[in-house]
């Protein structure tokens, strides 16, 4: 089971890249050709909109919840501390290839989302047993995985 819940983690951390970078666009390399402008917001809270800031919290929780499924052992400001790196390191990415618009509530939101996951994950362990909650957790990963490709893939087909 723990080679399955780090294969999910994998590919989670691909999917999450894919949407934070390329917009689950088919070809990465055009929005990198093509996207030109280099901007730079480090004002927290001053160019977002509430709505975004909810789906960077959303897409980061199950970071916070896998974390804690494959990394049992590790401290939890540790892996507070691996959520807001693996983010500030995708801003630096956005910011390096003149894609996106790097920003720091993106960062602020992004580990919020993951400490939300990792704490949930702390809490149900308390009164779940633990094979029983991976496996669930597993299970409903695989499920939203397959989920998000199929819209992608077969309902939402974005056009750049």
């Amino acid at each position: 089971m723990k080679a399955l819940n780090r294969t999910l983690f994998a590919a989670y951390l691909f999917i999450l890249l894919w949407l934070v970078l390329f917009k689950f666009s088919y070809d990465p390399i055009s929005i990198i050709r093509n996207y030109q402008g280099r901007s730079l917001n480090l004002i927290p809270f001053a160019l977002t909109h509430r709505g975004e800031m909810i789906a960077n919290i959303l897409a980061f929780v199950p970071f916070g919840v896998m974390l804690g499924v494959n990394f049992k052992r590790a401290a939890f400001g540790r892996k507070i501390a691996f959520i807001f790196a693996f983010s500030l390191a995708v801003e630096i990415i956005q910011f390096a290839a003149a894609i996106g618009v790097p920003d720091i509530t993106d960062i602020i939101m992004n580990t919020l989302g993951g400490f939300i996951g990792l704490a949930t994950y702390a809490a149900l362990r308390k009164h779940i047993n633990d094979r029983y909650l991976d496996s669930s957790i597993f299970a409903a990963g695989t499920l939203i995985l397959l989920m998000i490709l199929y819209l992608r893939i077969f309902v939402f087909m974005v056009r750049y």
